[in-house]
């Protein structure tokens, strides 16, 4: 912006335009603005203070929480080892074998609707995390090697999604990217930042750049292109351009979907009392939880970035969407029942739950997580999971 300098009266007439401007925005960065935003305002806001770098690894975990919750485990700790043996069993399912082919076309359904390269990429995604976790825990190199070379097989080897039938929402591409992304590139941020005593796991600047070209065009060619549904479709693409973002340490793309997801908190959490209007609108336990999750993990992943605003925006929103959560698995929303007694396959506690948990503490919170404790992937590999092992307790790292 160039100093104005003519008289005060067009020095403020010229303020007054810019905040009008600023304040119709609803997405977008500005580089030259620095202001965060009143995150307890009517509206969430939508700039944050300038991330300049980015700490590493932090998508969700960072080093010294990784070496905690393994150092737990190693040293024999039995809550810490039970939520573990979550990523094993994820591992060693014969359901989920170690792939040995990938595909350069991803056929998407709607509604459930699956074709084996979606079921595919959604179990790779949750695969390679498993495996770079394995691999923090354990230092073994032989699973940093099965996490690379799922990680190198999809990003040499994808090149688009396609529909499964007319019946799919052509929008639907934009979803699944969104969800499996961010999977990756939690395994790729341990794979490429986190050291065992010193060393890292040896993936080469080749393959990385190469999933960097992955990223982008899945980012550029399906994530951005997300439809307003003001929904879970709106809070997993924000989400999503975040973790992007730090693995490709692009503030721009990082801000982006920060943007996103401060635009779209009070819209889809949409009263005080954590109304989630998706819940009693899909008739179903599952998508509300979808923003949800997404929500959580992006409120992460800024905290790890030293930013608390999209856990603490309107007053903790976020917590009393939660506290909606289980006033519907409690049986006190009468437009659906999110029977948990025990929990069923249409029922899952989403393992965002977890996340949220160890940000808000709250009771409601805390019935939810004990749902379904230790909490493990999501029913339809959608959201990364082992959160118990992540996060239950870890606090501050």
């Amino acid at each position: 912006m160039k100093k104005l300098r003519t008289s005060a009266l067009l020095l403020t007439a010229f303020t007054l335009s810019a905040l009008l401007l600023l304040r119709c925005t609803r997405t977008g960065f500005s580089s030259s603005n620095t202001t965060a935003p009143n995150a307890n305002s009517a509206t969430a806001g939508t700039l944050a203070a300038q991330i300049t770098s980015f700490v590493h690894p932090a998508i969700l975990n960072t080093q010294a929480s990784l070496d905690l919750v393994g150092g737990q485990v190693n040293g024999g700790d039995p809550t810490r080892s039970a939520s573990y043996q979550k990523v094993l069993d994820w591992i060693n399912d014969p359901n989920h074998p170690l792939p040995t082919r990938f595909y350069s076309t991803v056929v998407v359904g709607s509604n459930g609707a699956t074709s084996p390269s979606k079921s595919q990429i959604r179990k790779d995604a949750e695969l390679a995390y498993a495996l770079a976790l394995r691999w923090a825990k354990t230092g073994h190199q032989e699973y940093a090697d099965q996490a690379i070379a799922i990680l190198n097989g999809w990003s040499y080897t994808f090149q688009n999604y396609a529909l499964l039938d007319g019946s799919t929402n052509p929008n639907q591409p934009d979803l699944e990217a969104s969800w499996t992304t961010p999977s990756f590139v939690a395994a790729a941020e341990i794979i490429r930042y986190y050291q065992v005593n010193g060393a890292g796991s040896g993936w080469s600047s080749a393959d990385i750049n190469q999933f960097n070209n992955f990223l982008n065009n899945v980012k550029n060619n399906y994530i951005n292109n997300t439809p307003v549904y003001n929904n879970n479709w709106n809070a997993s693409a924000g989400y999503a351009k975040m973790a992007i973002g730090i693995f490709l340490n692009s503030t721009t793309v990082y801000q982006n979907g920060y943007n996103m997801i401060l635009q779209y908190l009070p819209i889809i959490i949409n009263q005080s009392n954590g109304t989630i209007p998706e819940y009693c609108d899909r008739q179903d336990c599952v998508h509300f939880q979808y923003s949800l999750t997404a929500f959580s993990y992006a409120a992460e992943l800024a905290r790890l970035q030293g930013d608390n605003s999209i856990w603490t925006a309107l007053t903790n929103r976020l917590s009393a969407g939660y506290d909606y959560q289980w006033k519907a698995f409690s049986g006190g929303v009468t437009c659906s029942n999110c029977s948990c007694q025990p929990c069923s396959m249409s029922s899952n506690v989403f393992p965002g739950v977890e996340v949220a948990y160890n940000y808000y503490k709250s009771a409601n919170l805390l019935n939810l997580r004990q749902l379904q404790d230790p909490l493990g992937v999501p029913n339809d590999n959608t959201f990364l999971g082992f959160t118990t092992y992540t996060h239950f307790n870890v606090s501050g790292l």
